[in-house]
C-alpha cells in the first residue's frame, strides 16, 4: 500500500496550500490595510476574492474532471496557485491583488474539489479513510507553518505583505512538478474512459503487485449507474464437508467453486434467514422498527459491519487460500495476450483512442480475457463473437446444471463473482443471463464460532466449517441487451471504450440512488457549514486574549499582532495530534461512529460557551472555561465533522458521475462558507456570541440526529460496492414508502 500512500501524500499538497493561503491572508491583511488604505468593505473583498473564486470554479470544476481527468485539474490547479502567488507579489495595487486573489481561489476550489475524489479512487478500501483524512492534516500544518512564518516576519521592522503573499509560489513550484512527474491518473477515470492497459499499469503501480485482475474487474463493474439489484443469501463451505457419497454438483440448487490448488473446492447453497444482510434487506432492523425514520439504507450499510471479519487485510476469510482467483491457477499462455496485431485479425476494434499507447496488450481481466471456454471451442461463434468478453477456464467456478460462475477478492471482506446460465431456448438455442455478484462474508467460519446452523435438507453437515455470505446480484455495468438479442455464447459485454462517450451524464444525477447519495452529501456539507467552526475560529483570540494569554506574551516584548499570529499559530497547532488519532480510527471506528460520538462533545462545548458568556462567574473562571471548551471543540471538530463530509462525498457516487456530483456537494459548502463567513459580524452585533453560539449547538443538534437517521458506515468497502448499496437502499425506500 505504499505507492497509494505516497500518491495521496503528494495530492495533498494542493490543501496544504489552502491552508498555508487561508492563514497567510488572514495575517498580511493588517499590513495589507495599512499600506493601501483600504475601507472596510474593500477589505472584507480582498478576503473573500479567493472563496468567490474557489465557488466559481466548483460549478464546472466537476463535469471537467470527468471529461479531461483528474490529474489534468491537479496540474491546472497547481499551476493557479504559482501564477496568483507571483502577481501577488508584484501587486502594484489593490485591483491586482484581487484578481491574483481570485486566481488563487480557482486553485484552491479545484484542489479541495478534487483531491478527496483522487485519493479515493486511488486508495485501497482497507485505508481509504486515512488516506482521505490527509487533507485535513496537511491543511491545518499548511496553516501552522503559515503562521509561524508570518509571526516570524512580523517581528521584522516593516513586514511585508507581498512577500508573505508571494512565498506561495516556491511549495506550489514542489506541487507542479509532482503532478506532473509522479502523480498517475486515477485508474477509474482510465477505465470509465475503455483506457484499459493505462489503468492496469497504474493499479500495478499503486498497489505493488503485478496481479491487479481482480481490482480491474471491479473497476470495470464500477462503470454502471443504477440497474437492479437483488439481495441473495449463501452458506458456503468445502465440499470434502458434504454427506459420504454426495455429489454436490448434482444438485442445481449448488454451486461449485473451485481454488487454484488441486483439491480445494467449496459449494455454495442459496438459503434463506441466515444472513444479516438479508434480513435487513427484508425486514429493516431491530433499529427500524423503533426509530421509523431511520433510511434503511443506514441498516443495509449497518448489517454488512455488525459482524464484520477481521479488517486490514486485502485477502477476504471467504476464500482463504486464494490469492487472486484469475491469473494464479496456470500460467497464462500466450494466446490470453491482447495485441493490436490480434484484435485487427480478429476484426475487432477495441483498441484505446491513442492506439499504440493504449491498445490493451497482455490485458489480464477477469472480464475481457480473449481466451474462449471450453463450450466456445465446441461451437459456431455468432455474430457477435468480437464482442463478447468470456471468462478464463482457470478462474470459472462451475456447476454442472449449466451455471459457471469466476470470483475475486476484491477487499474489505467482498469478493466479485459472476455467474453465467445457460438454457435451451424455446426454438433450440442457447439462451443464457449473466449476472454480477458482489459476496460478503458475515461472521466466523462456522466450526470456529462452536455453533450449529441446519440447512433445509440437511445438505451440509453442522460441524463443517461453513460461511454466511450476502450477495448483491445485478446485471455487470457492460452487460449489453443488443448483443444477447444475437445469442451469444458466453457473456455479452462491450469493452468499456464503446461507452466512454455514451450515458447522458446528468441525466444519470436522476437515478434514485445517485438521488440518495446527493442528499447525504449535500445535508452533510450545509450542516457543516453552520456546526460553528467559523464562528469559534473568529471569537478564539478573544477567548484567548480574556484568558490572558495575549498580556503574558506582550510582558515578553512582542507586539498585539505578533502576538495573534502566535497564539493561531498554536491554536492550529492543537489540531495535528488530533487530526492523526482521526487517521488511526477513521477505517477502524468508521465514519458514522466518529461523527456520533463527537457531535455531542461539539453541542456540550457550544452550551457551556453559551452560559460562560450568559452567568458571570469571574474573569478567570469564565476565561478558564471558554478556553477549555474552545479547544475541546477544535479537537472533535478536527477528528470528525472536518474531514468526514468530504471522506463521504468521495465515496457515495458512482465513477462515472462522481466529479460532477462531488463539484455539486463542493458548491453547497462554499456558497455556506461564504454565508456563514459574512452573517457573522451581523449577527454578533445583533444577537450577541451567546445568540450565535446558541444557533450554532442548534444546527450540532440537528446534525447528529441527521448522521443518525441518514448517513450510512462506509468503512473498509469499495467504492462501487457502496454505490451499489445505494441503488439498493433507494429502492427500498421507494418501495416502503408506496407501501
Amino acid at each position: 500500500m505504499r505507492g497509494a500512500a505516497l500518491v495521496a501524500i503528494a495530492a495533498t499538497i494542493g490543501n496544504f496550500l489552502q491552508g498555508w493561503d487561508n492563514a497567510t491572508i488572514a495575517g498580511a491583511i493588517v499590513y495589507i490595510k495599512e499600506d493601501l488604505n483600504l475601507g472596510t468593505s474593500v477589505e472584507g473583498l480582498v478576503v473573500a476574492m479567493s472563496l468567490i473564486g474557489a465557488t466559481v470554479i466548483t460549478t464546472c470544476s466537476g463535469a471537467i474532471s470527468d471529461w479531461l481527468g483528474r490529474r489534468p485539474m491537479l496540474i491546472i490547479s497547481s499551476i493557479l496557485y504559482f501564477v496568483s502567488g507571483l502577481v501577488m507579489l508584484w501587486s502594484p495595487n489593490v485591483y491586482v491583488l484581487c484578481i491574483a486573489r481570485l486566481l488563487d481561489g480557482f486553485g484552491i476550489g479545484l484542489a479541495v474539489t478534487l483531491v478527496p475524489v483522487y485519493i479515493s479512487e486511488t486508495a485501497p478500501s482497507e485505508i481509504r479513510g486515512l488516506l482521505n483524512t490527509l487533507p485535513q492534516f496537511t491543511g491545518s500544518g499548511g496553516m501552522f507553518l503559515s503562521y509561524c512564518m508570518v509571526f516570524g516576519m512580523s517581528l521584522m521592522d516593516s513586514p511585508s505583505w507581498r512577500l508573505m503573499l508571494g512565498i506561495l509560489s516556491i511549495p506550489s513550484l514542489l506541487y507542479f512538478a509532482l503532478t506532473v512527474f509522479y502523480l498517475p491518473e486515477s485508474p477509474r477515470w482510465l477505465v470509465s474512459k475503455g483506457k484499459m492497459l493505462e489503468a492496469k499499469q497504474v493499479l500495478q503501480r499503486l498497489r505493488g503487485r503485478e496481479d491487479v485482475s481482480g481490482e480491474m474487474a471491479l473497476l470495470v463493474e464500477g462503470l454502471g449507474i443504477g440497474g437492479e439489484t437483488s439481495i441473495e443469501e449463501y452458506i458456503i463451505g468445502p465440499a470434502d464437508e458434504l454427506a459420504d457419497g454426495q455429489e454436490p454438483t448434482a444438485d442445481k440448487d449448488k454451486i461449485r467453486l473451485y481454488g487454484p490448488q488441486e483439491g480445494l473446492s467449496w459449494v455454495a447453497k442459496p438459503v434463506t434467514g441466515q444472513s444479516i444482510l438479508g434480513l435487513a434487506s427484508r425486514q429493516g432492523s431491530m433499529v427500524n422498527q423503533s426509530v421509523p425514520l431511520m433510511d434503511p439504507l443506514v441498516t443495509l450499510f449497518g448489517s454488512v459491519h455488525e459482524k464484520l471479519p477481521e479488517t486490514g487485510s486485502m485477502r477476504s476469510m471467504l476464500f482463504p487460500n486464494f490469492g487472486s482467483m484469475f491469473s494464479t491457477a496456470e500460467p497464462h499462455g500466450k494466446n490470453e495476450h491482447w495485441d493490436e496485431e490480434s484484435l485487427q485479425r480478429e476484426g475487432d476494434d477495441y483498441a484505446s483512442d491513442a492506439a499504440g499507447g493504449d491498445s490493451d496488450d497482455n490485458l489480464h481481466s477477469p472480464l475481457i480475457s480473449r481466451q474462449t471456454t471450453s463450450l466456445e471451442k465446441d461451437m459456431v461463434p455468432p455474430a457477435s463473437h468480437g464482442s463478447i468478453l468470456s471468462m478464463r477456464r482457470h478462474s470459472t467456478l462451475v456447476q454442472d446444471s449449466g451455471e459457471q460462475v469466476g470470483s475475486t477478492g476484491i477487499g474489505g471482506g467482498w469478493q466479485l463473482a459472476w455467474k453465467w446460465s445457460e438454457q435451451e431456448g424455446e426454438d433450440g438455442k442457447k439462451e443464457g443471463g449473466f449476472k454480477r455478484i458482489y459476496l460478503h462474508q458475515e461472521g466466523v467460519p462456522g466450526s470456529r464460532r462452536g455453533s450449529l446452523v441446519s440447512l433445509p435438507g440437511n445438505d451440509m453437515p453442522a460441524e463443517g466449517e461453513f460461511i454466511q455470505a450476502a450477495a448483491l446480484v445485478s446485471q455487470p455495468a457492460l452487460y449489453s441487451k443488443e448483443l444477447m438479442n444475437q445469442h451469444p455464447v458466453g457473456p455479452a459485454m462491450v469493452h468499456p471504450s464503446e461507452t466512454a462517450s455514451k450515458g447522458p451524464i446528468w441525466a444519470a444525477l436522476l437515478d434514485p440512488g445517485v438521488k440518495r447519495a446527493l442528499l447525504v452529501g449535500v445535508g452533510i456539507q450545509i450542516l457543516q457549514q453552520f456546526s460553528g467552526i467559523n464562528g469559534v475560529l473568529y471569537y478564539t483570540p478573544q477567548i484567548l486574549e480574556e484568558a490572558g494569554v495575549e498580556v503574558l506574551l506582550s510582558n515578553l516584548g512582542l507586539s498585539s499582532d505578533s502576538a495573534s499570529f502566535l497564539i493561531s499559530a498554536f491554536t492550529t497547532l492543537l489540531m495535528l495530534p488530533c487530526i492523526g488519532v482521526a487517521m488511526k480510527l477513521m477505517d477502524i471506528s468508521g465514519r458514522r461512529r466518529l461523527l456520533l460520538t463527537t457531535i455531542p462533545v461539539l453541542i456540550v462545548s457550544l452550551i457551556i460557551l453559551v452560559f460562560s458568556e450568559i452567568v458571570d462567574l469571574g474573569t478567570v473562571v469564565n476565561a478558564a472555561i471558554s478556553t477549555a471548551c474552545v479547544i475541546i471543540y477544535f479537537c472533535c471538530f478536527v477528528m470528525g465533522y472536518g474531514p468526514i463530509p468530504n471522506i463521504l462525498c468521495s465515496e457515495i457516487f458512482p465513477t462515472r458521475v462522481r466529479g460532477l456530483c462531488i463539484a455539486i456537494c463542493a458548491l453547497v459548502y462554499w456558497i455556506g462558507d461564504i454565508i456563514v463567513t459574512y452573517t457573522l459580524p451581523v449577527m454578533l452585533s445583533s444577537i450577541g456570541l451567546a445568540g450565535v453560539f446558541g444557533i450554532y449547538a442548534v444546527v450540532c443538534v440537528i446534525s447528529l440526529v441527521f448522521v443518525f437517521l441518514k448517513v450510512p458506515e462506509t468503512k473498509g468497502m469499495p467504492l462501487e460496492v457502496i454505490t451499489e448499496f445505494f441503488a439498493v437502499g433507494a429502492r427500498q425506500a421507494a418501495a416502503t414508502k408506496n407501501e
